[in-house]
């Protein structure tokens, strides 16, 4: 018989934010406690990024080729069947609590669903979930969190972070610092986003009857900037003792220096002289960052994981009470991390190294499962989620899933490598990554040709030697071999590219 599902995820949490992971000033201690019951992943890759791709390949089990989500802002199908819908078929109550980005969150309500479904009083069905109720970490006029503030608590609404814009406003910050998207406010905790998903995950889970199998998505919004902790949280962490990281250095000679290894639209996203994506404000200038900017960035992330792991709490302790957590396993991950600093930057892009690709990933098996703690250092991905919930399920996979289940221990391991992709297209800068990570530690990034390289440019690391990704050894003589090894595997591994290519309908 299939057991429970609670699936956890974050936005934009960084591998190293727990303890469990090495982290040294976020206490998560609930989170810390899924991995020494049960499995860590200490090399869990994302195949893309970024949000709407790689939340597409946690659904369906899928490289980004397959799926056909290249950037974001562009949607996955609504017909695309999913594994909420494969889990519905086989008797599961499926729900999303929080964030769900599978359509643009800028784009007309007119088009998409999740962008009108609360204005409409739905909470679904929708992509293969029996209940939705959506939560962001901007109030963009939509979500079911958006309205409950609005109708309930708008003062306290007016409050918050104010909407993206193109105008140079979101590079706004009010925190000691300044810095960019820094914004404690005077809001009361319970109505922050984090509490707010965590009470609506408690809730659908208690109107289920016991027996009842789920498959409960809690996605979180946070750490994902702007960071706009409430005030009353503030004291959990000094700013001013929060340690800068070690790929950062407040001389703009040795950030130049170390970027100019890499290809150029490193160096000048930090110089502010190219802009690449929307992954970051337009405005911001990453070189005119100051130390106790990021000190005061990384500490407001600290307290938003922090508030993550409380909520985490909360949900566990209620399926404790009810008497089902014995028979639920619980899966945490997040779509993808950030720089906090690593290189001079903030946010993320087109750039494929462990801030942003290097994942959390945790598997507490239920307790009626029996199965052994252990820590497990081969490669797994996102398309590697599919196949292990239906394992949980005792079902077969469906045709479309590719991956495999997550392995138990490293003797189960069945991936040598694992791939991560990404296209972008903005205005006349196009970009287009491929990125192969070998299980002996070898990480290689094809630039395939654009607006900005010929196709002959490209990233190579021994991560057993260098595992900051200090020393690109692309150019170097020496790795000539091992570099044309691994892209012949990377032209292997690949899966065809869907075609037709899908449409892009919105920014983000």
């Amino acid at each position: 018989m299939g057991r429970n599902i609670l699936f956890i995820t974050t936005d934009q949490m960084r591998f190293d934010a727990l303890g469990c992971n090495g982290g040294k000033v976020a206490r998560t201690p609930v989170i810390d406690g899924l991995a020494s019951h049960g499995i860590n992943y200490s090399r869990a890759h994302n195949q893309n990024v970024v949000c709407m791709p790689a939340r597409a390949s946690m659904i369906t089990g899928q490289h980004v080729a397959s799926h056909g989500v290249w950037m974001n802002g562009v949607s996955l199908p609504e017909q695309k069947p999913t594994l909420a819908h494969w889990l519905q078929e086989h008797g599961y109550k499926t729900g999303l609590l929080g964030k769900a980005h599978f359509e643009p969150w800028l784009g007309d309500s007119d088009e998409f669903f999740e962008n009108r479904m609360a204005a409409e009083g739905s909470t679904g069905p929708h992509r293969g979930f029996d209940h939705m109720e959506l939560a962001n970490h901007f109030f963009e006029g939509h979500s079911h969190y958006d309205r409950w503030m609005a109708a309930n608590h708008a003062a306290t609404k007016a409050k918050f972070y104010p909407m993206v814009t193109d105008k140079g406003q979101n590079t706004v910050g009010s925190g000691d610092t300044g810095a960019v998207q820094t914004w404690p406010m005077d809001v009361p905790r319970e109505l922050y986003h984090t509490d707010w998903v965590a009470d609506r995950t408690i809730s659908w889970l208690s109107s289920l009857a016991v027996d009842d199998k789920f498959f409960c998505w809690m996605s979180f919004p946070d750490p994902h900037h702007p960071w706009d902790v409430p005030k009353s949280e503030l004291g959990r962490v000094d700013w001013r003792e929060v340690p800068l990281p070690s790929l950062y250095s407040d001389d703009p000679k040795t950030m130049r220096a170390l970027l100019a290894t890499k290809p150029k639209h490193w160096l000048g996203y930090y110089e502010g002289s190219l802009w690449t994506n929307l992954e970051s404000p337009r405005q911001f200038i990453p070189a005119q960052m100051t130390a106790d900017q990021v000190r005061e960035v990384n500490a407001l992330t600290h307290i938003e994981n922090e508030l993550i792991d409380e909520a985490c709490g909360r949900v566990l302790a209620s399926l404790e009470q009810r008497g089902v957590l014995q028979n639920t396993d619980v899966i945490f991950t997040t779509d993808h991390g950030e720089f906090q600093g690593d290189f001079g930057l903030l946010f993320k892009g087109p750039y494929h190294v462990d801030a942003l690709m290097r994942l959390p990933m945790i598997w507490q098996p239920a307790r009626s499962a029996a199965i052994p703690a252990a820590d497990v250092s081969k490669p797994v991905g996102h398309l590697d989620l599919a196949k292990t919930f239906c394992e949980i399920a005792g079902i077969d996979s469906p045709s479309y899933a590719e991956g495999a289940a997550l392995p138990k221990n490293d003797a189960q391991a069945t991936h040598e490598v694992m791939l991560t992709e990404w296209d972008s297209e903005h205005g006349p800068v196009d970009m287009h990554l491929k990125t192969l990570y070998r299980s002996d530690g070898w990480l290689c990034t094809r630039y395939d040709a654009s607006s900005l390289y010929d196709g002959s440019e490209g990233e190579l690391y021994n991560m057993v030697d260098d595992p900051e990704q200090r020393v690109n050894l692309w150019d170097e003589p020496g790795c000539a071999g091992i570099k044309l090894e691994l892209l012949e595997r990377l032209q292997v591994e690949l899966p065809p590219t869907l075609e037709p290519r899908l449409e892009r309908r919105a920014p983000v």
